[in-house]
């Protein structure tokens, strides 16, 4: 659906550009955010996580071998904040590093069998809303949802996210 992003046409009344609908679309987003994240914010507490876990999980699990480097590139967050959260996934049996093939110092990280099995149990009920969400949305809508929240991603770094997740 993101290949789809094509010039909108004009439109000669942009009403959806006036403050209140921007304020309403940003309100939206804070809702849609917190109930897409409740469903796994609640399997995190069994495993005392949080979202931070989630996320690591998440990339690690579509990124199988990306480096800590990489992973810190996409999370924007400190080396102390990943490390922490990196720690416990690695020790409970999440995740496994091994050292890079080309250079040793680099740590690769991949998912364990029980890091994959938490990956799916977390993404479950997000995939079941998404999937809800663009049923009940159609086609035309789904790929115009695509194209706003490539939209918001920051112009320098769009098209290596977009390229990244597999935009046809």
């Amino acid at each position: 659906m993101i290949g789809a992003m094509a010039e909108a046409s004009p439109v000669s009344n942009p009403l959806y550009l006036r403050d209140e609908e921007l304020r309403r679309g940003i309100e939206l987003l804070f809702y849609a955010y917190r109930d897409f994240t409740s469903d796994p914010d609640e399997i995190l507490k069994r495993y005392r996580f949080g979202r931070a876990h989630h996320r690591v999980v998440h990339f690690v699990g579509r990124n199988p071998g990306i480096s800590v480097a990489e992973l810190l590139a996409i999370l924007k967050i400190t080396k102390q904040s990943l490390s922490r959260v990196l720690s416990q996934l690695v020790a409970d049996g999440f995740i496994r590093q091994e050292k890079g093939t080309r250079d040793r110092r680099q740590r690769l990280l991949y998912l364990t069998e029980r890091g994959v099995e938490l990956e799916q149990t977390l993404s479950r009920p997000q995939r079941a809303r998404v999937a809800r969400a663009y049923r009940e949305a159609g086609e035309t809508a789904v790929a115009g949802y695509c194209k706003v929240l490539a939209g918001l991603i920051n112009e320098d770094e769009r098209e290596q996210i977009l390229t990244s997740i597999g935009r046809p």
